[in-house]
This record gives C-alpha cells, sequence and structure tokens, in this order.
C-alpha cells in the first residue's frame, strides 16, 4: 500500500474517534561532501562534491483516548548524482496500544540499546543503514511484534522480528565504496531473509545504575563479505548473542559499559566496550560545559570466520563541546586509534540552530595508517567533509 494510501485509510478509521489527535512534522535538507583526496582505485569516481537532499515526515495519530497510536515516518534520500546514496526507507509504519502495565507494537519500529560512544555494541534489533553513514547510528525500519510489560521490577520487552532487511552497502564506483562491486547475498538460514528472529530484554534503573540485559537469536545484522570472483558476496550467518549495557552516573561522571557473547561467527567470542564520559560545567566562568570521553574497545572474534570490525583493540578519545546557548550550538569531536595497528579514524560533528526553524551541521570523518586486512584500508581516501542545512516544516 502506497504511504498516501495508508495516510487516507488511518484519517477515516479515525473520523468518527473523540478525542483523537493528529500531528504532522518533518524537515527538508541538503547537504554538500568534500573529498579532499583522490580517488584510491581506477574507475572509482572522481567527483569531489557531492550534493544531495533528504525528505522526512512523522505521521503520528493518537486516538481512543491516548491508548491507541499509529506512526508513520518514510525517509528519502535523493539527487546524489551517482554516490550511491538514493534511497527510499520507512523508518516506522506502527500501531501501539498501551494497557495497564504493558504495551504492544505491531508494524514497522525502531528499537536502540545501549549507552557507549564510540560503538554501540548490543544494539542488534534494526539494520545499520550503510548508503546514509558509515557510523552506524542511522537503522533502517525493522518489521516486528513487540510486547512490553512494565513494573518496578523494570521493564521486559518480548520481539518477533518476521523479515531481514539486508544491509544495502554502497558498491564499486561511489566514494566510500570500496575496490569491488558487492553481489546478490547469500544465507544460512533455508528461510533467507523469511527467517524469524527473537530478541528479549529486561532494562531497570536501581539508584545510579541504569542496567540491560538482552538475548537475540536469529539472523546476524552483520554480513561476513566473502570475495567470489570480481565481487564480494555478504553471507548472513545465524547466530545468539546475549548483551549487558550498564551505566552509573556519579555526579559530573558517566561510566558505561556494553558486553556480548556471540555464538555463531566461528567459535563463540566476547566483546566488550567500556569507559567514561566526564563533564566540566561552565568552563573558565562561562555557560558552557565541556565532556571528556574515554572508551576501550575489544572484539575477539576470529577474523577469517567472522564479519570483519575495526573494534577488536581500539581506543577511542574524544570531547563533547556545548555552549548552552540560545541556538544549542555543540561540538563533538574524537578519535578511534588501533591500538596494535596505530590506524586512526578521526571525527567531528557540529551543529547550530540558525532561528526557530533552520540547523546548521558540519560533519567531518578521515581515516589513517590502515593497511589491509583492516577494513578502513579500502576506504582511507575516502576522508569527508560535509555541510547541511535542515529546515524543519
Amino acid at each position: 500500500m502506497k504511504t498516501g494510501a495508508l495516510f487516507a485509510v488511518i484519517l477515516s478509521l479515525g473520523a468518527g474517534q473523540a478525542g483523537a489527535q493528529v500531528s504532522l512534522t518533518g524537515s527538508v535538507s541538503g547537504e554538500l561532501r568534500y573529498f579532499p583526496q583522490n580517488p584510491a582505485f581506477a574507475g572509482q569516481s572522481d567527483d569531489r562534491y557531492q550534493f544531495s537532499m533528504t525528505l522526512d515526515a512523522r505521521f503520528t495519530y493518537d486516538f481512543d483516548s491516548g491508548t491507541d497510536r499509529i506512526v508513520v515516518s518514510p525517509f528519502l534520500r535523493f539527487g546524489g548524482d551517482g554516490d550511491g546514496r538514493d534511497h527510499f526507507d520507512l523508518r516506522e509504519a506502527y500501531w501501539l496500544h498501551q494497557g495497564d502495565g504493558w504495551s504492544v507494537t505491531a508494524g514497522i519500529d525502531k528499537v536502540f540499546w545501549g549507552v557507549t560512544e564510540s560503538r554501540h555494541l548490543v544494539d542488534i534489533v534494526n539494520q545499520d543503514d550503510a548508503l546514509e553513514d558509515i557510523d552506524g547510528e542511522d537503522k533502517l525500519g525493522q518489521p516486528m511484534i513487540s510486547l512490553s510489560l512494565y513494573g518496578d521490577y523494570g521493564t521486559f520487552s518480548f520481539y518477533a522480528l518476521p523479515w531481514f532487511r539486508e544491509r544495502e552497502l554502497i558498491g564499486f564506483g561511489p566514494r566510500l565504496g570500496g575496490p569491488l562491486p558487492i553481489g546478490p547475498a547469500t544465507y544460512e538460514s533455508p528461510q533467507g531473509r523469511s527467517n524469524v528472529d527473537f530478541a528479549l530484554r529486561w532494562s531497570h534503573s536501581v539508584g545510579n545504575f541504569d542496567i540491560g540485559l538482552s538475548y537475540f537469536d536469529g539472523t546476524s545484522r552483520e554480513p561476513r563479505l566473502i570475495p567470489t570472483g570480481p565481487t564480494l558476496v555478504p553471507h548472513y550467518e545465524q547466530i545468539g548473542q546475549a548483551g549487558l549495557d550498564l551505566q552509573l552516573t556519579a555526579g559530573d561522571w558517566l561510566w558505561k559499559l556494553e558486553a556480548i557473547r556471540r555464538n555463531g561467527h566461528g567459535p563463540g567470542f566476547w566483546a566488550a566496550t567500556t569507559g567514561f564520559e566526564w563533564t566540566i560545567p561552565g568552563i573558565a566562568g562561562t555557560g558552557a560545559d565541556l565532556g571528556l570521553i574515554a572508551e576501550y574497545n575489544y572484539d575477539g572474534r576470529t577474523p577469517v570466520l567472522a564479519p570483519a570490525t575495526i573494534y577488536d583493540d581500539d581506543l577511542f578519545l574524544g570531547a563533547r563541546f556545548g555552549l548552552n546557548d540560545i541556538s544549542d550550538t555543540s561540538l563533538l569531536a574524537g578519535a578511534l586509534i588501533d591500538r596494535s595497528t596505530d590506524a586512526q579514524v578521526f571525527l567531528v560533528e557540529g551543529q547550530r540552530r540558525l532561528g526557530d526553524n533552520w540547523l546548521l551541521s558540519l560533519e567531518g570523518r578521515f581515516f589513517t595508517g590502515a593497511v589491509a586486512p583492516d577494513p578502513i584500508s579500502a576506504i582511507q581516501d575516502d576522508g569527508f567533509f560535509s555541510i547541511s542545512v535542515k529546515r524543519t516544516l
């Protein structure tokens, strides 16, 4: 069913509902990327400037005195002129019913688990939107049916995930695409994309501690890229993953931990991300805050039997600066440093509101020191700056 027709159905359903509330929000933005270096591979795009636009919207319809809600949230990026990023996704399209101490959701939704800054290790329900960015922050909508139970004991959430979303990867040609084209995906499960995955999570706050325990059973969201002739074939294995996320708030300090035990990618292995964020309020007698971040990443997977990762033995150091001004000006800068190879990933992100409806954002990603088989080596010459302007509607 097309999105416009879905809106019409929703509105017709609510025509006779007393106290129904409808809201529509969204934004349009333009982004310009600049690649300072020449491409690494012959035949790769040598266009250093790439312009694209995004449209996103969020339609919310509350009815039955607020116990029921329907949400539809589409996203579109277009106009990339060969940058490989044009795509459409329904981030959300779900019905939510809230009962007394419980709720149920059916449709397409996004779920986030985790507390750390440099890597969201336990966050496994939604697939990465790898066309949108390479940092794992953007997610595709996931079809699901979920049940959550609330009480003094915390929150228990159960998920049935009936349709798998492949990770759409930029193939050879565009920047950040690497040296080889991407072939059709293969699956360990005979059901392929139709394999039904399951997940559950318990979360609770106890004093200054926020804790989450989770388990996932199903198709790995990370593909193992297998060289096959002139292509890389994404292969998705069946995995079981137990996760822990823990955060301690102690004054100006946040102590964080994410840890997993995973089976299915070769021998079972452990991985963890842990560290702190220390906020210094009112630096130099101003209203600005400075947050200092340090995290260590460990991953014990066997490289030839599991999807490649850059987080095997890495230290992340960063700083978050917030002016706390009327324009919400903020800046995050950091570096991920491989302790074994000295390969480094540098990032910078900043934003500032321009009036009530405009937002200016800056982003930079740069790579250095990586050599094969480090995954970063394939895009080492594709560091970039970007600037975007968003208009909320």
